[in-house]
């Protein structure tokens, strides 16, 4: 039997109340919790709610958002389950980024900084993904997440921070304080024309010119490329490099890819510029 919106609604605000605790690192038993549900559902059983969990965590899959760890992400999802989440999500524009800043801007969190380390992309990675693409399309073409993710300037700042603060301390810790006090946060300081966020350098002192897409979502989460950052990449293969920064409200986790990005993603074009003729 289908689940009604107001279900819907029910389960996907229990399952946000269940993140949000998980984000802060506070307990809580899933056991309860689904039981508290039963009397206020129309006569499911703990199994279908249980596997409701894992639908929502598909949802937010493909929404680019982070999800309940120990809820692993299962298809087989009807469109009402999307709107419930997109509703959600619209009721607390943000949610992430005040678990952030509730955190103590985590940017500056020492533990952060340093257990971080940058992985092999998800190419050579080579990792199975949570749902089939065609599930993920399912969800995706009703958001464009790589917009979203990009017109979200508090989250992009605090990615650009975090590398930033990753870059100074990377070079302080190799014995370079002199690069590390050199090292530029361009986008802030001087406008985003650049095609690159960060300006800092290598060991040896070679310039590093680092690009950095941001988002709450799974490594394969997509993201927008400019064709200013193209041109930039083309221009300065050497030396330009895009760190792509995911699952960062809960714990940051990140890869790079270096020019020609061809190479590693596939470009698709989703704007044109019209002149009259």
């Amino acid at each position: 039997m289908a689940w009604s919106d107001c279900e819907n609604d029910l389960i996907v605000a229990d399952y946000f109340a269940m993140l949000r605790m998980e984000l802060r690192g506070e307990a809580y038993v899933k056991a309860h919790r689904r039981r508290a549900l039963l009397p206020l559902l129309d006569g499911r059983s703990e199994s279908s709610i249980e596997f409701k969990h894992q639908n929502i965590s598909a949802v937010l899959l493909g929404l680019g958002e982070p999800w309940i760890e120990g809820y692993k992400p299962a298809a087989n999802f009807q469109d009402s389950l999307v709107d419930a989440v997109l509703r959600a999500l619209g009721a607390q524009s943000g949610w992430t980024l005040d678990h952030m800043r509730s955190q103590g801007a985590m940017r500056m969190r020492e533990d952060a900084l340093s257990g971080f380390w940058f992985g092999p992309p998800p190419t050579l990675s080579n990792a199975a993904a949570p749902i089939t693409p065609a599930d993920l399309a399912a969800v995706s073409r009703r958001v464009d997440v790589a917009a979203r993710d990009a017109e979200n300037r508090a989250l992009g700042e605090a990615g650009e921070a975090f590398i930033f603060d990753l870059e100074r301390m990377r070079l302080r810790d190799a014995g370079k304080r002199h690069l590390a006090d050199r090292v530029r946060w361009v986008s802030r300081d001087e406008g985003d024309g650049a095609g690159f966020d960060i300006a800092s350098f290598d060991e040896r002192g070679r310039e590093r010119l680092i690009e950095v897409k941001t988002t709450n979502g799974w490594e394969r989460t997509p993201f927008h490329v400019t064709r200013n950052e193209l041109a930039v990449a083309d221009a300065h293969r050497n030396t330009w490099v895009l760190a792509r920064l995911h699952d960062f409200a809960r714990s940051p986790r990140g890869f790079e890819l270096r020019p020609p990005l061809q190479n590693h993603v596939a470009l698709t074009p989703t704007t044109f510029l019209a002149s009259l003729i």
